[in-house]
């Protein structure tokens, strides 16, 4: 069953922006790419590095271990169309992002 999370104040993140929270067991990171929000599993398929911690460029996040690169937008690599990381929809009320969780 899905819930909805209060992830963070739209204040804390700024465009190019991320961070991390933690939703029951799972760490999501947080962007803010041109003034939308989205979010996606912390952790990199290849080798579980901290995606949260890469750098973010236009709408792209560069794994800081290891350079694996995935699209904020979509979860899906732009380099190997197989892989991708977990996408989860993002809303804004009253200054709040929730996040729809599993």
């Amino acid at each position: 069953m899905s819930e909805w999370i209060n992830a963070a104040k739209t204040g804390e993140l700024k465009p190019g922006e991320v961070k991390v929270v933690t939703a029951g067991e799972r760490e999501i990171a947080l962007f803010n790419v041109e003034g939308k929000f989205h979010a996606i599993d912390n952790l990199c398929p290849h080798r579980g590095g901290p995606l949260g911690e890469g750098v973010l460029t236009g709408n792209i996040v560069i794994c800081p271990w290891h350079g694996w690169q995935f699209d904020v937008t979509t979860g899906a690599s732009p380099v190997i169309k197989t892989v991708s990381v977990n996408k989860f929809e993002v809303a804004v009320e009253a200054g709040d992002l929730k996040v729809k969780v599993d």
